[in-house]
């Protein structure tokens, strides 16, 4: 057996955990990486954007294949499925693939897993699409772009038409790994001399002297400044929620929805040893998540908790100079990250989360004190989990929006700072989608 061959059964293995057992892509990929790790780095690599390549254009694929089997892909063995949707994605996206390699090892593939039967249909499906890719065509913005309609309605509608492609199309490019630098642990000539010499490619974020892109390192754990704890993987807009809450010395910060603990790990760098984090999550495995991160990056001025964010903690009544919720939400903004999160929501999701997040954001906001900061953020690009829901915080509850002009840096503008809050689009702004509200106690 070849090793392109095993890099592709282990491919079709996550595929099948994801997409017929409805595992979660970045854990299920993340867990069988960590398992292969004696493959090379190319393997590794390979296997890698097969998996995340044929989640990202999932939609478009199940298009082409209908397009050109008699037996359409709801009706096909889940085995054969996977086979032909991680074959077409090789076929039309992967150029350094020959057609004729990614038929054949689709036919071993479907022989190995007890299929001889249907080997002259896969090799007939793929020959096919592989001799008039080059006239393919999608009918829609949905279909070209892999997002469901719902979507694709609801940002047009939202943000217009323009601005709905830019999103969609910054999804299917691929992503740079954000890391966040812990100054109080090492000073940024350190650090970028440790990336350097494990020959990993590092940019500049231009937005953040705290934010850098890392490409072509092996795996994250085997890197010297992540084992040291002098990085963090956290995305650009995730940093923003430390510096809108902009700590002050000696602050007790609460973040009540914090696994795995980018956020205020960033806030007891910033506190430089003084102070007090409080980061809480609803399990035990969340909270030991959050543990692994603090561990190694070895701040003693933060510390974790078990605590469901819908129950008032009495003790926690008018204590916190800043409550930090990054709050559950659709995650409509890190699908570059997690391409299966747009197949599973549903319209109604997005309402019963809205509605979740006014049931926390109705507790936590007794944690703050008398002229203390609340500052609520999500990940996605939604109105009525964002603007609405902020918009509403303040009607409800004795808050006054923070103003935020300058807070973000000189690269980042938006008439709504002055309102406190900003919407960022992954495909306008250099950041995955998120949403940012500050607000303070009168």
């Amino acid at each position: 057996m070849t090793k392109e061959t095993d890099s592709r059964e282990i491919a079709l293995d996550i595929l099948m955990e994801i997409l017929e057992k409805s595992g979660y892509s970045h854990i299920i990929l993340r867990q069988a990486l960590n398992k292969y790790q004696y493959l090379d780095k190319s393997e590794r690599a390979f296997i890698s954007r097969l998996v995340e390549g044929t989640l990202e254009y999932l939609l478009q694929i199940d298009y082409v294949i209908d397009s050109f089997s008699s037996t359409k892909i709801k009706k096909m063995k889940p085995v054969i499925r996977t086979i032909l949707r991680m074959s077409v994605y090789q076929l039309l996206y992967m150029d350094r693939v020959p057609d004729s390699a990614v038929c054949n090892e689709a036919v071993k593939l479907s022989v190995k897993r007890k299929f001889t039967g249907l080997k002259g249909f896969v090799n007939g499906v793929l020959r096919n699409i592989s001799r008039n890719k080059e006239t393919l065509s999608c009918p829609n913005a949905s279909v070209r772009y892999s997002m469901p309609e719902w979507i694709v309605s609801m940002w047009e509608k939202e943000y217009g038409r323009e601005t709905a492609v830019a999103m969609m199309e910054s999804f299917l490019k691929n992503k740079k790994t954000t890391v966040r630098c812990n100054y109080a642990n090492a000073a940024r000539e350190e650090i970028l001399k440790s990336l350097q010499k494990q020959e990993v490619i590092v940019a500049e974020s231009g937005l953040s002297d705290a934010v850098l892109y890392l490409e072509k390192y092996d795996y994250l754990d085997s890197l010297e400044a992540f084992k040291k704890g002098w990085i963090q993987v956290q995305d650009l807009s995730s940093v923003f929620v430390g510096e809108a809450a902009d700590p002050k010395k000696d602050d007790y910060v609460i973040d009540v929805c914090g696994a795995p603990g980018g956020k205020s790990i960033h806030i007891a760098d910033k506190l430089n040893g003084t102070g007090l984090v409080e980061v809480r999550d609803l399990t035990a495995y969340k909270v030991d998540l959050i543990q692994q991160n603090i561990d190694r990056c070895g701040f003693k001025n933060i510390r974790t908790k078990v605590q469901d964010a819908l129950i008032l903690d009495q003790e926690s009544i008018e204590k916190a100079d800043i409550v930090i919720a990054d709050l559950p939400c659709s995650g409509l903004g890190i699908i570059g990250r997690k391409p299966d999160i747009k197949y599973r929501l549903k319209p109604e999701d997005l309402k019963e989360l809205a509605s979740l997040q006014r049931e926390i954001l109705s507790v936590v906001q007794s944690y703050v004190k008398p002229g203390g900061k609340l500052v609520f953020s999500t990940c996605t690009v939604n109105k009525q989990e964002n603007e609405e829901n902020a918009l509403w915080f303040l009607k409800e509850f004795p808050f006054d929006p923070l103003d935020l002009t300058g807070k973000l840096g000189d690269g980042i503008s938006s008439e709504t700072l002055k309102q406190g809050y900003i919407q960022l689009l992954p495909g306008i702004h250099p950041c995955d989608g998120f949403f940012l509200s500050a607000f303070v106690k009168r």
